[in-house]
C-alpha cells in the first residue's frame, strides 16, 4: 500500500471538474491521507528506534551495559525504601586487627591518620544503614564506642552503640564494604538510651607475649628455643594475682597524682595461661579483667612483673608502687594487647530478661570470634614480633631503670626510660581518660 500511495502522489492528480467524478476523487484523497499518515508513523517509529539505539550505545561506551538498567532501578528503589525505615538503637560486636591503624576513635576532619572507625562509618553509609550526613557528624546517630584502643591495638570483642536503619541482611551488607581484617560479628537491639561506654561495667584485655620475656637476666637464652618451666609460670601468676582488688595505680599511668581519686582502680582477675608454640616460638597470653583501665596501665602492670621475674626489681616494689611515692615503672610494648570482651552485667540483669531486649552476651558468636583471632590477630602479633623484635628490644632497656630509686631521682640522673618505651605507642586502655 505504501508503494501505491507514493505512486498516486507522484502522478499529480488534479481535482475533478464534474460532480460525477467527485466520488472517485474523494476515495483517492482518502487513500492519499492514509498513505501520508502511514509515512509519518513509520518515520516516528524509526526516530524512536534510533534514539533508543543511541542511548544503549552511550551506556555501553561508558561501561554500563543495557542489561544493568533494571538492576540500577531496583537499587534505587531499595535505597528509597531504606530511607523510609525508622532508626533503631543497636549494638554491634566488632573484631579487628589494629595493625596499620592509628587506633579505634575517628578524628573527623583529619585524614592524615586512618582509624578503625573511618572504615566502619564508610561501610555504614555505603550499606544504607545511616545517611551520609550522620557519617560526617557521628553524634546524629548517637555513636559511642565501649573502649578506645590506641595505635596498633586489636580487638576481638569491641562493642559500639548507634542508631541505624534496620535494613535486610544488615550484617552481610556492612561487612561487604569492610576490609577482611575488620568484621561485624553480631548485632542486638538495646534500649533507646543505651550508651556502650557508660553501661559497660567491666572490660577484659589479653596480652600475648613470647615466653622468653620471663627468662632470668643472668641466664643466656635463645629466643626460639626457650620454654617456660612450671615454677616460673607459677611465680608469674603469684605476682599477677597481687594486682587483684582495689589499688592506687597512679604510677601506672601519666598525669595523675597519688591523691587523685580516679587513680584507684578495681582489678577482678589477672593470670597467665598455659604457653603454646607458634612458628617455632613459645608464647603465652595474660588475661586481665577490671572495671576500667587508664592509659598505659595494663602495659605497666605487665612490665613491672617482667622486671621482677627477670631479677631486675625486688618483689616489694609492687607495694611501693601503690603508695604515694613516685616509682619508675617500665612499660611493656604495645604489641600483643587485645580488647577481648566488654561486660554489661548490670544492664543484663535489668533488661536482659524483660521480654523486649536480649542480654548482651555473645555465646553464639564465640566460634566466629575464635576463628577471627586465629586468622587475623594472632598471626599479626607473631609475625610482627619475629620481624621487629619489639619484646626483645624492650627487654634491653630494663637495665637502665633504677628500681630502688623514685622516679624523681631517676629523672635527675637522666635515666628516664620513657624515651625508649614511648616509641612503642600507647596501649589505648584509656576507657575513661582523655
Amino acid at each position: 500500500m505504501l508503494r501505491w500511495g507514493l505512486r498516486v502522489v507522484s502522478c499529480g492528480f488534479s481535482a475533478p471538474r464534474s460532480a460525477a467524478c467527485a466520488g472517485p476523487w474523494r476515495r483517492q484523497r482518502s487513500v492519499l491521507t492514509m498513505a501520508e499518515d502511514l509515512i509519518a508513523a513509520v518515520a516516528s517509529q524509526t526516530k524512536r528506534l534510533n534514539s533508543s539505539s543511541e542511548v544503549v550505545q552511550r551506556l555501553e561506551e561508558n561501561g554500563h551495559p543495557s542489561k544493568k538498567l533494571k538492576s540500577d532501578a531496583d537499587e534505587e528503589d531499595a535505597e528509597d525504601q531504606n530511607k523510609k525505615l525508622p532508626k533503631r538503637k543497636i549494638v554491634l560486636l566488632m573484631a579487628y586487627s589494629g595493625k596499620g591503624y592509628h587506633g579505634m576513635q575517628r578524628n573527623v576532619g583529619s585524614s592524615q591518620f586512618k582509624t578503625i572507625e573511618d572504615d566502619l562509618v564508610c561501610a555504614l553509609v555505603q550499606s544504607g544503614c545511616i545517611p551520609e550526613n550522620h557519617g560526617e557528624d557521628m553524634k546524629k546517630m548517637s555513636f559511642q564506642r565501649c573502649a578506645r584502643t590506641d595505635k596498633g591495638v586489636s580487638a576481638a570483642g569491641q562493642i559500639v552503640s548507634l542508631k541505624v536503619r534496620l535494613i535486610d541482611d544488615i550484617l552481610e551488607k556492612i561487612n561487604k564494604h569492610l576490609p577482611s581484617h575488620i568484621r561485624i560479628l553480631g548485632l542486638k537491639r538495646v534500649t533507646g538510651g543505651f550508651n556502650s561506654k557508660n553501661k559497660c561495667d567491666a572490660r577484659t584485655y589479653s596480652y600475648m607475649l613470647p615466653t622468653f620475656a620471663f627468662a632470668h637476666k643472668d641466664h643466656e637464652v635463645q629466643e626460639e628455643l626457650y620454654r617456660l618451666d612450671r615454677e616460673t609460670l607459677e611465680r608469674v601468676n603469684q605476682l599477677l594475682a597481687c594486682y587483684k582488688g582495689t589499688h592506687n595505680f597512679h604510677n601506672f599511668t601519666s598525669q595523675k597524682g597519688p591523691r587523685d581519686p580516679s587513680a584507684k582502680r578495681y582489678i577482678m582477675e589477672m593470670y597467665c595461661g598455659e604457653p603454646f608454640v607458634r612458628e617455632n616460638m613459645e608464647f603465652a597470653v595474660i588475661q586481665v579483667k577490671g572495671q576500667s583501665f587508664m592509659m598505659h596501665q595494663i602495659r605497666k602492670m605487665i612490665g613491672l612483673v617482667i622486671a621482677i621475674v627477670k631479677g631486675y626489681a625486688a618483689e616489694s616494689i609492687m607495694e611501693r608502687s601503690w603508695g604515694e611515692e613516685k616509682v619508675d615503672v617500665p612499660k611493656a610494648p604495645g604489641l600483643g594487647l587485645v580488647l577481648e570482651k566488654v561486660h554489661f552485667e548490670k544492664y543484663n540483669r535489668r533488661f536482659g530478661n524483660d521480654g523486649l531486649h536480649e542480654p548482651l552476651e555473645w555465646t553464639e558468636e564465640e566460634e566466629k570470634i575464635a576463628v577471627f583471632k586465629e586468622q587475623y590477630i594472632y598471626p599479626t602479633i607473631i609475625n610482627t614480633e619475629r620481624e621487629e623484635k619489639s619484646m626483645a628490644n624492650w627487654l634491653k632497656t630494663l637495665p637502665i631503670h633504677d628500681f630502688n630509686s623514685s622516679a624523681v631521682e631517676v629523672q635527675t640522673n637522666n635515666k628516664n626510660p620513657k624515651k625508649s618505651s614511648d616509641a612503642e605507642g600507647s596501649d589505648g586502655c584509656g576507657d575513661d581518660s582523655d
